[in-house]
């Protein structure tokens, strides 16, 4: 017995995972619409990013956020697709003990700083609606660089808290993941020790990491709601409000599914309704926010409609 507890532990170091191809009855139409989605986050996030570095006139704080979400949005989304789309095309669906920690880090520091992120982005429609005569002094750029960098390193601390503790208890059940990827709830619970300790801890540390970032998005849109309540002007409510529904949009889709996975007691959840939440915030949620924060801004539509003029006219040069 003794023997065979320390073969599970020395000799098979790697994870089997069993992730979404496993569910499907057409895996390879799945592989298709999933690598299409990856390549439109790819291309709308990095042509977003481009594009506000390209027009001055979105030099400004909120458009800079926005550049750090898709930032992060490109970052994650490469974290844990490619990995899959890789194990479907090869056939394989193994992934070694150092690859799956690396993966959890970086999949929890970055969706740790985007909870942060989507925190601070309230916050500056709440220094620009409700105090716009100040908003150059307040949110000038050393405020926006010191708010970013918070918000890295505040998710960075995450994935540095998660990842040993979780990466170091005894794996000496399966080793099948039954997840696309190293997500902490999926791999604990391949762990043969007693784990209830960690779990509320786990608990306590994202209710945290939620809660903070929830209450100063509540308060802004709270003064945000009242202030636009007040507004004499149509148009300006008009557009305060489409500027604050987009950002709205993004937070509770992104809000909502890690509420889901972290903060529901395990009864609720089931190996399949966990990876199609996982599905909405890793894969779903990163090609989704380039749309919404352009086809509804009226002034990125107008910067992507005179990027393209400008490369018509130039094409027309050339010929």
């Amino acid at each position: 017995m003794e023997n065979t507890w320390v073969a599970n532990h020395t000799v098979r170091s790697d994870f089997d995972l069993v992730g979404l191809f496993s569910q499907s009855k057409h895996p390879a139409l799945l592989c298709v619409v999933i690598f299409v989605v990856f390549l439109m986050a790819l291309s709308g996030n990095t042509m977003l990013i481009l594009l506000i570095h390209y027009d001055v006139h979105l030099h400004n704080p909120m458009y800079f956020f926005i550049t750090q979400l898709s930032l992060m949005d490109v970052m994650y989304i490469s974290v844990t697709v490619p990995k899959m789309l890789m194990d479907q095309v090869m056939g394989v669906n193994k992934i070694s003990a150092p690859e799956c920690g690396m993966q959890m880090f970086l999949y929890l520091t970055l969706v740790g700083s985007e909870f942060f992120l989507l925190a601070a982005m309230a916050y500056d429609r709440y220094v620009a609606i409700c105090h716009p005569l100040r908003y150059p002094i307040l949110m000038n750029h050393r405020v926006c660089l010191i708010l970013v960098s918070s918000c890295w390193l505040l998710g960075s601390v995450d994935g540095f808290m998660l990842t040993p503790v979780t990466m170091t208890f005894p794996f000496c059940r399966s080793r099948e993941i039954h997840h696309f990827f190293c997500e902490v709830p999926a791999v604990m619970k391949l762990s043969c020790s007693d784990t209830s300790i960690y779990d509320t801890l786990m608990y306590l540390c994202c209710v945290l990491m939620l809660l903070i970032p929830v209450t100063v998005i509540s308060s802004s849109y709270s003064f945000i709601l009242f202030t636009i309540h007040r507004m004499k002007s149509a148009e300006g409510r008009k557009k305060a409000f489409a500027t604050c529904s987009s950002h709205m949009t993004v937070v509770i889709l992104f809000y909502g599914a890690a509420m889901y996975t972290y903060m529901l007691p395990n009864s609720y959840h089931t190996p399949e309704n966990d990876m199609i939440v996982s599905v909405f915030y890793t894969i779903l949620t990163p090609v989704l926010n380039p749309l919404i924060y352009s086809l509804r801004n009226k002034d990125v539509t107008k910067a992507l409609k005179k990027m393209l003029n400008v490369e018509f006219v130039f094409q027309e040069t050339i010929k």
